[in-house]
């Protein structure tokens, strides 16, 4: 799969000499043969890796629970740093992208609190958990410095290209995760492959309005979500279910979920109409075709 990031191009930062992805991972849970499962060549660069268990890199770990902090601020969903130890750095994998910091421009050292006297800054943050599922994952945080940008000074599809980065890297096949169903968040999870609703209301969560999906790891969406085109076989291997899901109206989001629970499913959202529609807007609900 071709992705454009000549010099010109929205892209480009990805071959700029300043910017590498990076995974923070233990060493003995390095990806052994990382990029194998799906042939991609949209990242250029070699990436750099950090030990999160050496206590010299605890500096870095600062830097991305303070990124991630501040990228969440509104929210009130910053992560405890606790929960990055426990939940993230012990069980799973940690990536994102870094730029150095001798050449970090000015906005984003101010969105950030300052300069670090690291040779790279985290500017993004994807973190991946297994399940007991066996090729399964759980998506539980993305997160870049866009969010603290203007906007003629973000990296086009930032958090987009972390996610992918992490899903190739670490030879993802299954990725599930949790958003909100009136979040912006919704628009980009659902581009990854076909979008399964797991749940649709979700009371054991802080936020019971919270959507759980689950999907196949699918590169061909990923291709169509640049290309602001349908790519994927979606519309060839599912058909309406006959009813829509309002995401502000929570009776609706409790239906849907009785439907699920009664298994009458498994239903799916359509990641072209997600990713046309403004968030919160009804949508239609999908199921496989028999």
């Amino acid at each position: 799969m071709n992705l454009d990031i000549s010099s010109g191009s929205k892209l480009e930062w990805l071959n700029s000499e300043d910017i590498r992805p990076y995974v923070f991972v233990r060493e003995d849970m390095r990806v052994k043969n990382p990029g194998t499962l799906i042939d991609l060549n949209w990242f250029p660069h070699k990436p750099l890796w950090f030990n999160p268990l050496h206590m010299d890199e605890v500096s870095y770990a600062n830097q991305i629970l303070n990124m991630e902090k501040r990228a969440f601020s509104e929210s009130g969903m910053a992560m405890p740093r606790w929960v990055f130890y426990d939940c993230a750095i012990m069980p799973g994998f940690v990536a994102g992208f870094a730029h150095k910091t001798k050449t970090l421009p000015l906005e984003m050292q101010v969105a950030l609190g300052g300069k670090s006297d690291r040779q790279w800054t985290p500017i993004s943050l994807f973190i991946i958990i297994p399940t007991m599922n066996e090729g399964e994952w759980f998506a539980h945080n993305l997160s870049s410095i866009n969010t603290l940008l203007s906007k003629e000074s973000r990296f086009y599809g930032l958090g987009f290209l972390t996610k992918c980065f992490g899903l190739w890297y670490a030879n993802i096949e299954t990725c599930c995760g949790a958003t909100q169903w009136t979040s912006p968040a919704l628009k980009l999870h659902s581009q990854f492959g076909a979008f399964e609703v797991l749940t649709a209301y979700t009371p054991a969560h802080d936020y019971a309005h919270t959507l759980t999906y689950r999907l196949k790891v699918d590169p061909v969406y990923w291709e169509g979500f640049f290309a602001k085109r349908p790519m994927g076989d979606f519309s060839k291997l599912y058909v309406e279910a006959g009813f829509s899901v309002n995401p502000y109206k929570e009776d609706s989001l409790i239906s849907l979920q009785r439907k699920i629970e009664k298994h009458e499913g498994p239903f799916f959202l359509s990641p072209y109409e997600l990713r046309d529609k403004p968030p919160g807007e009804v949508l239609k609900v999908y199921k496989a075709k028999a």
